[in-house]
């Protein structure tokens, strides 16, 4: 089982506030201030609200989040902040065409974000994970998430079906 805070922090006590830097600060119920932390999901894809550690620069967890509703407004706000700042995972929502069906192959999408084109070094750089969604790294290794290949109209699952 997977405690809900690390044994000197208990989630009431779980404070976050903002350097003049705009680096996330923690205050430990001891009022020791760690600064430069980073709140890191343990399952980003699969249960994003769920799990997430507060990390202090050199590695070590400070806290532990069970849940982030767990915590006040103000410190989810923070937290979702930093690490809407820092994630970077654009959600396909349809696959408008791709240049060849070998690899390398240069693929349009349709994302979360807009219309993108990116290219696709090999089959290897597509992922299964569960629940039917698929994790596509591009040539400069940014992730494209497909949260669910079944929901994706036909024609981007026929093209999908030719590269898994």
């Amino acid at each position: 089982m997977i405690p809900t805070t690390t044994a000197a922090t208990p989630l009431a006590a779980i404070a976050l506030r903002r350097n003049s830097f705009g680096r996330l600060i923690f205050i430990g119920a001891d009022g020791v201030e760690s600064e430069n932390v980073i709140p890191v999901r343990a399952f980003p894809i699969g249960a994003p609200d769920h799990g997430i550690s507060i990390v202090s620069s050199d590695g070590h967890e400070l806290a532990w989040i069970e849940r982030l509703e767990q915590v006040s407004a103000e410190v989810r706000g923070l937290i979702e902040e930093e690490l809407a700042s820092r994630e970077f995972m654009p959600e396909i929502l349809r696959i408008v065409g791709v240049s060849t069906y070998a690899t390398p192959s240069d693929w349009t999408v349709e994302t979360s974000r807009g219309i993108t084109t990116f290219t696709l070094k090999g089959e290897e750089d597509i992922r299964r994970l569960p629940q039917s969604a698929l994790l596509i790294a591009d040539s400069h290794s940014i992730q494209f998430l497909v949260r669910d290949q079944k929901a994706l109209d036909k024609h981007s699952r026929k093209i999908l079906d030719r590269f898994l």
